[in-house]
């Protein structure tokens, strides 16, 4: 099952911490979750002016039960994909502790559309939801996968 995945995080070159978590399953089914051990008062101007605004604060979890949502919601041999995705993948993989603790069955690499694009030499669709929300940013992904693989 592909899983397409946005995450919004603080980070200071040293630590990336996740602020939210967005999914969706190839099959359309979605998840999505904020971190409520965030420290938000860390977040930079940007991240306080783009992605701030745009919690919902009613999906506020903790970190472990995310991680054990995402194992349910996933499903077994999933095959990630996010948007220029390292730091995406990180803050996933974090969830777990190290590289080594993900979950059975899960690979220790995610696919990104950048590079599909960029190697196709195909042009995105336009993202017309508000950006820098993690689940609108994952549907956006899932929708531009399947058009860049005439899935739609």
């Amino acid at each position: 099952m592909k899983i397409f995945f946005d995450t919004e995080f603080i980070e200071d070159g040293k630590t990336i911490e996740l602020i939210s978590i967005g999914m969706v399953r190839e099959d359309g089914e979605t998840y999505y979750a904020e971190n409520n051990q965030c420290d938000l008062s860390r977040a930079c101007a940007w991240v306080k002016e783009n992605i701030i605004p745009h919690l919902e604060f009613t999906s506020a979890k903790t970190r472990s039960q995310i991680a054990k949502d995402i194992i349910e919601f996933v499903g077994p041999n999933p095959e990630f994909w996010a948007y220029y995705a390292d730091y995406d993948w990180v803050t996933l993989c974090q969830l777990y502790g190290r590289m080594i603790d993900l979950p059975e069955g899960w690979p220790i690499f995610c696919m990104d559309l950048k590079q599909l694009v960029v190697s196709n030499n195909k042009v995105l669709l336009k993202q017309t939801s508000t950006e820098h929300n993690a689940l609108n940013d994952a549907l956006w992904l899932r929708e531009a996968y399947m058009r860049i693989n005439n899935e739609l």
